[in-house]
């Protein structure tokens, strides 16, 4: 049977690609699989992350309008609460999942969820891909291409063994061996009663 993280990074993998076919913040997302599908939730997921990526590019630019700049930041400030919920949704789906097994006495926790450790898997997609670009740019020096191709390597092996690790921590899940539990983010900075500077500018 295949592994879910191979499973969920080949799905990650068709989004950024996707994406690149236009490399357009604003181009609307087509989510090939069927709504209501952990494939579709997993490309969703990714391709805000994807799009989220390139805004953080964006504004780096030291010539940005600073009226474009603060609407961008807005806009990432937005895609945070996005990219946060959408992990709370899949935490949901292994919680169903999982329901049902039976958890032994000395099982323990782990640090992260699973959801949270794909969205880790599917920030390290982008950085592949875009560090590939990096070691293939033609108009980019030798030694650039080197270094980058250095750095991708590594990022390979480090995709190895996330696939392997969160494989390992959702059959510990299934045999009982390991228990979620999922705390919501609680995120403050959006919100007009937590954070002091809105709730005070309401005064």
């Amino acid at each position: 049977m295949k592994m879910f993280s191979a499973f969920a990074f080949q799905i990650f993998e068709q989004s950024v690609n996707d994406y690149h076919q236009w490399d357009d913040v604003n181009h609307p997302i087509e989510n090939p699989f069927e709504k209501g599908s952990i494939e579709h939730l997993l490309y969703a997921k990714n391709w805000v992350d994807t799009v989220q990526w390139h805004y953080e590019d964006i504004i780096r630019d030291p010539n940005i309008n600073p009226v474009a700049a603060l609407e961008l930041k807005r806009k990432i400030d937005a895609s945070n609460q996005v990219r946060t919920d959408m992990v709370e949704y899949i935490d949901s789906y292994f919680l169903q999942k999982y329901q049902g097994v039976h958890v032994k006495e000395d099982a323990k926790i782990n640090t992260e969820s699973p959801a949270w450790a794909l969205d880790r898997l599917s920030i390290l997609a982008l950085k592949i891909y875009h560090m590939h670009e990096e070691a293939n740019r033609e108009d980019a020096s030798e030694e650039h291409r080197n270094k980058c191709n250095e750095k991708l390597q590594v990022l390979l092996e480090q995709k190895q063994d996330m696939l392997t690790s969160i494989h390992q921590l959702l059959t510990d899940i299934e045999q009982g061996d390991k228990y979620m539990k999922v705390y919501k983010q609680m995120k403050m900075y959006n919100d007009e009663s937590l954070n002091p500077v809105l709730y005070q500018g309401k005064k």
